[in-house]
């Protein structure tokens, strides 16, 4: 069965721990579109979270083409013959797809459970769980949310990788598997063809960035948009943010934030980002880091990047323009931060979305 994938096939495929899967290449953007849905399917195991089962749906569901032609088509399937899931919830879900459907898949998704039984306690799959995970492709790209990793772990999938999980698992899950570069503190792993993500809301963040890489920005905020989620929130942000909230007795970054985004093009300096709040230069840096994760310097490099990415999409400027545009100066500004952030230069970068775009109208 041939595969019509929106990246290069990646090499990694479900295997006992004995044979782990290696590292491939991560192609930050897609070499074309494909001409079917990209199918996705969801692996629902007992005990699973039904918040983070609807994720890929809500998410991959939303993604839409040319004339509203569907990108992605998304199946949920079980380790059993089709039949009720049990939930972390008082109801079960009946999927009606058995494990033969991880056969099809272009991408396998494995939300969260709370009932991993000798996974979770030993590192090691259950026989069903093997027996469903054999049956995935060679070149299926392979996607956890939160605990969801510890099945790819046990199988294998993350031997000598970096990956995530949920903050409060991650010594967990680095005990259990020592072979596995755990990072605890990050919103989510892109490793290429492994991607792995903490919990709940960390996992609508890896679904959006896999659409932005596959298929580009303004598709990723079309359907963060239609979600009523933000575009995007780097996978590097902290998973676990002190203030996430603002206590409504203190001073947030809000308002700098909204200034800097409405100059991205201008020179932007921390006294005055900091005083759009009337705080000094270390409230303000601690403030923001306590409620956006990261610096403010990290943050107002993310968002040039990602105005980088619309312009070289969406326009015709020259890549000089564009770096003017979203504030970097120079291209050669510019190309150093989309090399260290996506590892392709502006120029690759506007030519396969380009060539994207052409074809999908036909041209």
């Amino acid at each position: 069965m041939t595969s019509d994938r929106p990246h290069p096939a990646p090499r990694s495929h479900p295997a006992p721990r004995s044979q782990p899967a290696q590292p491939a290449p991560h192609p930050p953007v897609p070499s074309r579109r494909p001409r079917r849905p990209h199918r996705v399917v969801v692996l629902a195991l007992d005990g699973l979270l039904p918040f983070e089962l609807g994720i890929p749906q809500r998410i991959f569901g939303r993604a839409r083409g040319e004339h509203t032609r569907p990108l992605y088509e998304v199946v949920t399937c079980s380790v059993r013959p089709p039949g009720p899931v049990g939930t972390d919830a008082d109801f079960a879900i009946l999927v009606e797809n058995g494990p033969e459907a991880l056969a099809t898949a272009d991408t396998v998704v494995v939300p969260s459970s709370y009932e991993l039984g000798p996974v979770y306690e030993e590192g090691v799959l259950t026989e069903e769980l093997a027996a469903a995970l054999a049956l995935v492709r060679p070149g299926t790209r392979l996607v956890a949310i939160c605990t969801g990793g510890y099945v790819l772990a046990a199988a294998g999938c993350l031997d000598g990788r970096p990956a995530t999980t949920h903050w409060a698992s991650a010594e967990h899950f680095q005990r259990l598997f020592p072979k596995v570069r755990v990072d605890p503190d990050v919103l989510f792993v892109d490793d290429g063809d492994v991607l792995t993500s903490a919990g709940v809301a960390a996992g609508i963040d890896l679904c959006v960035h896999i659409v932005r890489r596959d298929h580009g920005t303004a598709v990723a905020n079309d359907v963060a948009r239609r979600t009523v989620v933000p575009p995007h929130r780097d996978g590097g942000q902290a998973q676990y943010i002190e203030r996430p909230v603002p206590d409504p007795q203190q001073s947030s970054t809000t308002n700098a934030r909204a200034w800097a985004l409405g100059r991205l093009q201008e020179p932007i300096q921390l006294r005055d980002m900091a005083a759009q709040e009337s705080m000094s230069v270390r409230t303000f840096t601690r403030r923001f880091r306590e409620e956006a994760g990261v610096s403010p310097g990290q943050w107002l490099t993310g968002q040039r990047v990602e105005r980088a990415r619309h312009l070289l999409e969406s326009t015709g400027l020259s890549v000089d323009q564009v770096a003017r545009d979203a504030g970097f100066g120079t291209a050669q500004s510019m190309r150093q931060h989309l090399m260290a952030t996506l590892g392709v230069t502006p120029t690759a970068y506007r030519r396969t979305f380009r060539t994207e775009l052409s074809t999908a109208c036909g041209q």
